[in-house]
C-alpha cells in the first residue's frame, strides 16, 4: 500500500494556464511562476471560449482560475472542460466566493482553493501540493462550505458504511493538507496506522487521489464531520 494510494512525485516541469478575467492577475501570476523552478506558463486566458481554444491545442497540466470571468464564471469553465474530458487539475485563485458556490465547484472536482489574500510564497506551496495529488483547502474555509456540500446534488450517493471515530479524525487532517507523516504527529499513532485508515477511507469512497477523498467525503459524510 503506498503514502496516499496514491500521491504521485511530480518531477517534471508543470505546465500551468491562467484563466482569469483581469488582465493584472494573469501578468502578476505569470511573471512570479516564471520565476520559480519547476513551472512554465504556457498561456493566460480572459474567459471561457479563449480558453477552450488554448486547451484544445495545448497539453496543460494544471489551470490556475479566478473565479471572475467577467460575464461567465468558474463554473461556467469547469463544464467546459469536462465536455473536453480535460486530464489536468484546476486550482481556484479567488479574492472571494461564495460557499454554495465553493461546494459546487468541490463537487465538480477542483483540487482545490486558494484565497488571494495569501503570499505568493504559498501559492507555489499550493501547486506543488495540488499537482502532487493532495487538495489544498483553508480550513476556516473548507469548514464554511461543509454545510453546503452535497446539499442539491439530487444524484448523491449514500455511504453503504459509516466512518469510525479515528476516520473521521484523519480525514479532518487531509482537509488541512497534512501528509501522512503530519497526521501521525498529531494523533500521536504510527504512520501505519494512519495508511490504515487511510485506505479504509479510500476503500469506502471509491477516491482514487486525496482531492477525490476530499470531495466524496463532504458530499457523503458531511453529517459526521
Amino acid at each position: 500500500m503506498t503514502e496516499d494510494l496514491p500521491m504521485p512525485n511530480w518531477d517534471r516541469t508543470a505546465r500551468i494556464l491562467l484563466v482569469g478575467n483581469q488582465l493584472l492577475f494573469r501578468e502578476s501570476v505569470a511573471e512570479f511562476l516564471d520565476r520559480e523552478p519547476g513551472f512554465k506558463v504556457v498561456g493566460g486566458c480572459r474567459n471561457v471560449e479563449v480558453a477552450r481554444d488554448l486547451l484544445r491545442d495545448t497539453d496543460v497540466d494544471l489551470v490556475l482560475l479566478d473565479f471572475d470571468l467577467g460575464e461567465r464564471d468558474g463554473l461556467d469553465f469547469i463544464h467546459m472542460i469536462e465536455r473536453l474530458h480535460f486530464k489536468g487539475r484546476v486550482l481556484l485563485v479567488t479574492a472571494n466566493i461564495g460557499d454554495a458556490d465553493a461546494a459546487n465547484l468541490i463537487r465538480h472536482g477542483i483540487a482545490g482553493v486558494f484565497l488571494k489574500h495569501n503570499s505568493p510564497a504559498l501559492l507555489a506551496e499550493a501547486i506543488r501540493d495540488v499537482l502532487s495529488g493532495r487538495a489544498w483547502f483553508e480550513p476556516a474555509h473548507l469548514y464554511k462550505i461543509m454545510a453546503c456540500a452535497g446539499s442539491n446534488n439530487e444524484d448523491q450517493q449514500k455511504p453503504t458504511d459509516g466512518l469510525t471515530n479515528r476516520e473521521c479524525q484523519v480525514l479532518r487532517f487531509v482537509f488541512e493538507g497534512l501528509t501522512n507523516r503530519g497526521i501521525a504527529g498529531r494523533l500521536q499513532m504510527s504512520e501505519s496506522a494512519i495508511k490504515a485508515a487511510l485506505h479504509r477511507l479510500f476503500l469506502k469512497t471509491g477516491a482514487r487521489t486525496r482531492g477525490q477523498l476530499v470531495r466524496i467525503a463532504l458530499e457523503r459524510f458531511k453529517d459526521q464531520l
